[in-house]
């Protein structure tokens, strides 16, 4: 069976053949009955939850909503990764309407920004969710609302309908809601595939990341369930290397999506996993010296991709077509046609704009209620990602978001290789570089440190790593230690914090 054969909606050609009615909730759900959906392990025992039984559940709260909702309204899900969060989610496509995912650890003033620019004025959560939410909109809860009845039927929607509002992790602004159709999912297989060396029957998909986030919805659960993948649900209060084996262990997981953050907490430890066909990461650019360590410790090459949450998945690493090569994140997944552009738009063997030529599947179709900044996104057919990158033949190298490359004396510095470049050291557990105003160079390199715990190590000492294995000018002229970086909840650095604090210190 061919690549494009076990994608649905991919021709052999590498391009997009949507049927004209297309609902993401029909997609999930059409697998056999005692097919294993997803593997519980929220609560103290394990429990496998079927697709007849995730079926019904979807369909108890689609009764419920219809009373209430109509198609194109906006609903929130403010569930951590469990069943009823994939059930919320479906049953809100299934009637045509459209989920607002909500991170459970928002706080009220982030909850009231999504939530009314949405306009969602329904939130399918829980007690706890329920409490912060307050009077912002009115809560249902999950797991009590369904109601008995026949199976109901799908809305007839089509691939440009509107079915999920994803708002952006603030990184470079304010968070924005990008709104999907329902192609969306379709967008992702392959993608999501490759990058788990192509999914097979026997595999079974787990993320730490929350399924609040494009990452954890549409790179783990949704495809899993699309493809007939088996899917973990696993709450964890606090990321540790201890409870992450547990996991893997008792979901039977082969196949995990970490984040770059995630993977540096386990190497900090030196804690390597048993039992997986897969790691796939995103987000950040992992580095040489990540990837050589997941040979040693996990025995696997760790697959990058690469996307956003305005058009996701587009590029990705397969060590079983092609050689990984360290400092790329990878080769364009069929369905998306990826370019390097200047500032005309067009495209470039120089550095450039990463951008995406319209028509990929997995692109948004707006940002909600901002026309301008829509417009602004594209440069003629292309969407510009607002990332810099380079082609090394037929792989992308990741220089750095536009805003995040360091111009010093004249030199366009980009972060993530010295960032790369420092976690070698055996002291430095994870590393932010920015750059900082200079009335000399422009601007210097300035690296924020977190040390492994009970590891020190001077500025002096990290200055001649980097001079001794990078270029001269690319050293970081100054260095601070910190207790911790600060992070997006994806596992993100924010860079723009670590700028400002940058540019608030006195130069000497």
């Amino acid at each position: 069976m061919t690549f494009s054969e076990r994608i649905p909606g991919l021709t052999q050609a590498g391009s997009w053949d949507l049927p004209e009615r297309l609902n993401m909730a029909q997609q999930c759900l059409s697998h056999e009955a005692n097919k294993v959906a997803i593997i519980d392990l929220t609560g103290a025992d394990r429990h496998d939850v079927r697709f007849d039984e995730l079926a019904e559940m979807v369909d108890g709260l689609a009764r419920a909503l219809m009373a209430q909702v109509r198609p194109g309204d906006r609903v929130g899900v403010l569930l951590s990764q469990s069943p009823w969060c994939a059930a919320a989610h479906l049953a809100i496509w299934k009637i045509g309407a459209i989920s607002v995912p909500l991170f459970k650890l928002f706080k009220r003033e982030a909850l009231a920004s999504r939530v009314g620019d949405a306009g969602a004025k329904l939130v399918l959560t829980d007690a706890e969710g329920a409490a912060v939410l307050g009077d912002l909109a009115t809560p249902l809860m999950a797991a009590e609302i369904g109601q008995d009845g026949g199976p109901v039927s799908y809305v007839d929607t089509g691939p440009e309908d509107p079915a999920v509002l994803i708002y952006t992790s603030g990184t470079t602004g304010s968070p924005k809601g990008a709104l999907h159709g329902h192609r969306v999912l379709t967008g992702h297989l392959p993608g999501v595939s490759i990058s788990h060396n192509h999914l097979r029957p026997g595999d079974c998909l787990w993320t730490p990341a929350d399924w609040a986030w494009i990452g954890g919805l549409f790179d783990v659960l949704m495809p899993g369930l699309a493809l007939g993948i088996p899917v973990v649900a696993a709450r964890l209060d606090k990321f540790t290397p201890a409870a992450c084996a547990d996991v893997v262990a008792r979901g039977g997981v082969r196949n995990v999506f970490f984040p770059p953050t995630a993977l540096r907490m386990l190497k900090a430890t030196g804690q390597g996993l048993d039992g997986l066909r897969s790691v796939a990461s995103g987000g950040e650019p992992l580095g040489a010296e990540m990837l050589a360590w997941g040979q040693r410790s996990f025995g696997l090459t760790f697959n990058e991709f690469y996307g956003q949450t305005e058009c996701n998945m587009v590029v990705s690493s397969c060590s079983v077509d092609f050689p990984v090569q360290p400092g790329c994140i990878g080769q364009p997944v069929p369905g998306h046609e990826v370019a390097v552009v200047d500032e005309d738009g067009n495209p470039t063997s120089e550095e450039g704009d990463v951008a995406v030529r319209r028509g990929s599947a997995s692109m948004l179709l707006e940002y909600w209620k901002r026309p301008q900044e829509t417009s602004q996104k594209f440069r003629g057919d292309w969407l510009v990602t607002g990332d810099r990158g380079v082609w090394e033949g037929e792989y992308l190298r990741f220089v750095g978001r536009d805003d995040d490359v360091i111009t010093s004396a004249g030199y366009r510095i980009g972060p993530a290789e010295i960032e790369d470049c420092l976690l070698t050291h055996p002291s430095v557990a994870t590393v932010g570089v920015v750059g900082k105003p200079d009335p000399l160079r422009t601007e210097i390199v300035k690296a924020y440190v977190v040390c492994k715990e009970g590891a020190a190590v001077s500025a002096e000492e990290l200055q001649a790593w980097v001079k001794d294995r990078l270029a001269q000018y690319s050293y970081p002229r100054e260095i601070a230690f910190l207790d911790a970086l600060p992070m997006t909840v994806t596992g993100k650095v924010i860079r723009k914090e670590l700028k400002a604090r940058a540019a608030g210190e006195v130069i000497e």
